[in-house]
């Protein structure tokens, strides 16, 4: 989906089912002129089947009349990473220290998961494979067969 003429674009990662009126949501929509609760209430409808607290990025389009369509892509590399490995952070001094590990099995997963967003569609999943080993290396993990 591509922004209309004249529409302004907002990137926010929100929780999903979690979306609330208050920051980051509220003053991001606020200062548009856009009603925060009419956009929460679709916004928790559409992520209801997703594990609620899940971070999902999200594109809202806002029409110069204060009308709104929003798009959700899937949650961040790292989130999935994070979640497989079992660990709450990465480490700080990223190709120094390792901080868990990941299976080639769970990279593969992730990838076929980001496979879905609209901007990956197009690559091969041995390319966002790559992709998410980079990210599982700048977060700490050895990548494991």
């Amino acid at each position: 989906m591509s922004a209309k003429a004249g529409a302004s674009l907002v990137r926010i990662l929100i929780p999903a089912g979690k979306a609330a009126p208050t920051p980051p949501v509220g003053p991001a929509l606020g200062a548009r002129g856009v009603k925060s609760m009419d956009f929460c209430k679709q916004f928790n409808a559409q992520t209801a089947h997703i594990e609620p607290g899940t971070p999902t990025p999200t594109l809202i389009y806002v029409q110069p009349d204060r009308t709104f369509t929003f798009v959700t892509k899937t949650p961040p590399t790292t989130y999935f990473l994070k979640k497989a490995a079992g660990i709450e952070k990465g480490t700080g001094r990223p190709g120094h220290e390792i901080v868990g590990n990941v299976s080639l099995k769970h990279i593969y997963e992730i990838a076929r998961i980001k496979q879905t967003d609209e901007h990956l569609k197009h690559l091969r999943l041995e390319s966002i494979a790559r992709t998410v080993i980079a990210t599982s290396k700048t977060l700490g993990l050895r990548v494991v067969p």
